[in-house]
């Protein structure tokens, strides 16, 4: 009940991912014997394109696709193209680990896909390899990436989340390889999502500090944000025009503006990317076929929301169970 405004849908497409990343799905709980989400209890591509309709029709304008690893579910060029058709909505996006992107950019692109964001963590091959656990060379990302250049998603963004004592020197060689005008490079604080991936305070390594490197190297110039709750602080290169920009949830949390709802592939609706409990929409969406009836239910849950998980962290990191951050995307 803070009058947060209602922008964002985050669709997780599937609870699946061919990666086993620490600080989202670690392979000693999510091993070869996990069992992960049946058929029958995942969305199906009309009840998604469904809720993104009614989502749109309470405020959203953009819809964000995640996973586990979205490129993964079948048909998934099949939902963007029902995305497309929804008017209201002004942009249509997708998160992936690229791992399948330089097959799926074009017909992703040509199916109504505005842009893509591709979660890279290291350029260094061993460093990616170790920290996507299933020894996935990063060289077919980078093809992944440059597929959705040459498709026309410009520019393409490049996620990083940064963990000290892992991947921080890999900072600098980030921002040299995605300095052009063609990319968007942002920075993400390490967070405590979940309850799976060992996080500590001191693996943070703060926003400014991520910065204060990069400017070690490049004039920086900062950015006003694109739009009201946008989540990044921004920055250009004075130099060539590129951006990066720095996502500080937990240094700097931005909770009073959070404008995102995220559905899980099972149709739970969080309110928080680090919300205990979710709201079950898969129910209501196979029980009550009168849409104004839906959206009402969906009105009422956003507009109850009273999360700031961020803002009171210090006290409240030892509350569980949270969401995992695989089954809602990040």
């Amino acid at each position: 009940m803070l009058g947060r405004r209602l922008h964002d849908l985050r669709l997780s497409v599937t609870d699946r991912c061919n990666f086993r990343c620490a600080y989202c799905m670690p392979k000693e709980v999510f091993g070869r014997d996990h069992s992960f989400l049946p058929k029958s209890e995942i969305l199906t591509l009309e009840e998604l394109a469904r809720v993104a309709r009614l989502f749109a029709g309470l405020g959203v304008e953009k819809v964000r696709l995640t996973g586990g690893e979205p490129l993964l579910r079948r048909d998934l060029t099949k939902l963007v193209a029902m995305l497309a058709e929804i008017q209201r909505l002004k942009d249509i996006t997708l998160t992936t680990n690229g791992s399948g992107l330089a097959a799926l950019a074009r017909p992703l692109r040509e199916a109504g896909l505005h842009r893509v964001t591709v979660s890279l963590d290291a350029l260094d091959d061993g460093i990616f390899r170790a920290m996507n656990d299933v020894d996935f060379p990063v060289g077919r990302v980078l093809e992944g990436i440059e597929a959705a250049v040459e498709a026309g998603f410009g520019p393409v963004k490049i996620n990083m989340v940064v963990k000290r004592g892992v991947n921080e020197h890999e900072i600098l060689p980030m921002a040299r390889r995605f300095s052009g005008a063609q990319y968007i490079l942002r920075f993400i604080e390490f967070m405590d999502v979940g309850n799976t991936n060992g996080w500590r305070m001191d693996s943070v390594v703060p926003g400014s500090e991520i910065v204060e490197v990069i400017r070690r190297e490049f004039a920086l110039e900062p950015l006003a944000p694109n739009y009201a709750g946008e989540v990044a602080r921004r920055f250009r290169h004075v130099e060539g025009g590129g951006e990066i920009g720095v996502i500080t949830s937990v240094t700097k949390p931005f909770c009073g503006s959070c404008t995102r709802a995220r559905l899980s592939a099972d149709g739970q609706l969080y309110t928080c990317l680090f919300g205990s409990h979710g709201h079950d929409v898969r129910a209501l969406l196979r029980g009550e076929p009168d849409d104004a009836k839906v959206m009402r239910v969906l009105a009422s849950l956003w507009s109850a929301r009273e999360d700031r998980y961020s803002e009171l962290r210090s006290s409240m990191t030892a509350v569980g169970p949270k969401v995992e951050m695989s089954k809602i995307g990040g």
